[in-house]
């Protein structure tokens, strides 16, 4: 978000929602580390924060704002309109206006912390394969507390609505020659833990590759998975098209079903 702009976002959005027949799912975050120095401010967005963290707050709060019909302007003398819509100095929204979009929505959180913002802020979460803490624990543990710190956190904040929540992770099915051949090596044992620039120390999450019952297995065992309402998985898109049809076809066929 501290590449956006959040007004011009809002309209997009709706856009979409009505295009669609409301099949939106849009995410929304700070983003991650980045190559350039502020780079934001090329965009022409100001802050103060060297990381950018005081425009990642204030953007999603201006389109939030936005999305639920809040005014960004005020609305001209009619001497100066074209065509006369408006009485002047009435708030003007962004257009169009779809009242449920809200629900539509889910921030990436990496922490406890900003897990209980989102819910506080009344937004979908939504936790990738790398979260922005180390525990002993597993990627999969640090994210269903994170998943249950969420939930308490939106039932104290008395929204009117149930929330969803999603979790991503590299999935590759194996059911052929073909599929071993180029994801066989892709399967790691554990996660892995580091550290990014600007964040600090990090988990990122294991890569699941093998057969379907073993993956059944291994995703089942996987408290964020199993605590989640949606799971996305990251697909190779610098393989083309097809390579990553077949892995999303391979494991709604043959994994999905039996996760629920």
């Amino acid at each position: 978000m501290r590449y956006e702009n959040p007004l011009y976002l809002a309209e997009e959005a709706a856009s979409l929602y009505q295009l669609s027949g409301g099949r939106v799912a849009l995410g929304v975050s700070r983003g991650a580390p980045e190559v350039a120095d502020r780079g934001w401010e090329a965009f022409g967005y100001k802050g103060e924060a060297p990381n950018g963290a005081d425009v990642a707050r204030a953007h999603p709060e201006a389109f939030m704002s936005a999305v639920d019909g809040y005014g960004f302007a005020a609305a001209a003398p009619l001497d100066r309109q074209y065509p006369n819509m408006f009485q002047p100095d009435s708030a003007l929204q962004v257009f169009p206006m779809v009242p449920e979009l809200r629900k539509h929505i889910f921030y990436g959180s990496g922490t406890h912390t900003s897990a209980e913002q989102t819910a506080k802020d009344g937004l979908n979460l939504m936790s990738s394969t790398l979260v922005s803490e180390t525990t002993a624990e597993p990627l999969g543990e640090i994210q269903a507390d994170q998943i249950s710190c969420y939930h308490a956190a939106w039932k104290e904040a008395g929204h009117a609505w149930t929330p969803r929540v999603s979790v991503s992770r590299s999935i590759f099915p194996i059911v052929d020659g073909a599929d071993m051949q180029m994801f066989g090596m892709q399967a790691s044992g554990s996660d892995q833990v580091g550290a990014l620039p600007d964040v600090g120390s990090t988990t990122v999450g294991r890569t699941y590759a093998a057969e379907p019952d073993k993956l059944i297995e291994q995703l089942k065992a996987d408290p964020a998975v199993m605590s989640a309402d949606t799971l996305l998985i990251t697909t190779p898109t610098g393989m083309g098209v097809d390579v990553n049809v077949k892995i999303l076809e391979n494991f709604a066929t043959n994994v999905a079903p039996a996760l629920g």
